[in-house]
């Protein structure tokens, strides 16, 4: 008989929550920004497994990109040549690196006030000492709206902008920050060429250290 009467009142208090839950509950909640340490992670080289030595060929390709990202330490970006972007990317490929979607004032280079969290991160990370003194590759990227020769100027200053930040703020060394700007080339969604993640800046840890 207790248990029975108890039914109506648990149907009550589960239809009352129910109701007080907040309109949108259950969506995805919006992806957190990398902190300093999530960003020292993802950009540390992998540790040499004891035991096991490079071979020539990738001890010899190491050697080239190095020499080639040395060309690069005091080149303005937009000296970059397409065939020298593509040299970069290619090199990115094998490199840790950190997608991170830094905003920016519309249609400006102009940091956003929200970002300031973000590429404080960014400064902190490129300092600590698991990462201080190594020559990092900082690549702009635009989403797919507007032109060709627009996004690629825009994708050029703004990581232009983010190299100013680290270097005025945090001291790094601008002839170890080489920037490159890629416009809307590599979108990181291709299947939604206007999305947010496509609008980032992509930081790459040329060492191998």
């Amino acid at each position: 008989m207790t248990a029975s009467r108890n039914r109506p009142s648990l149907g009550l208090a589960l239809a009352v929550a129910i109701l007080a839950l907040p309109i949108g509950v259950g969506s995805a909640p919006a992806a957190e920004q990398p902190s300093a340490q999530d960003i020292i992670e993802a950009l540390k080289a992998p540790r040499m497994t004891r035991g096991l030595t490079t071979s020539p060929a990738v001890a010899a390709r190491a050697a080239e990109d190095s020499k080639f990202v040395d060309t690069l330490r005091n080149r303005t970006t937009r000296s970059l040549t397409t065939d020298e972007r593509e040299k970069i990317a290619s090199i990115a490929d094998s490199k840790p690196k950190i997608d991170l979607e830094i905003n920016f004032e519309f249609n400006s280079a102009t940091i956003a006030a929200k970002a300031l969290p973000q590429v404080t991160a960014l400064g902190e990370a490129l300092t600590s000492p698991d990462l201080k003194g190594r020559t990092f590759i900082v690549a702009g990227h635009t989403d797919a709206k507007g032109s060709e020769t627009y996004n690629q100027g825009l994708s050029e200053r703004r990581a232009d902008a983010v190299k100013r930040f680290l270097a005025e703020k945090y001291g790094i060394e601008t002839n170890r920050l080489v920037t490159v700007g890629y416009g809307a080339t590599k979108l990181r969604n291709s299947e939604t060429p206007l999305a947010g993640e496509n609008r980032r800046v992509q930081i790459v840890n040329t060492s191998d250290k």
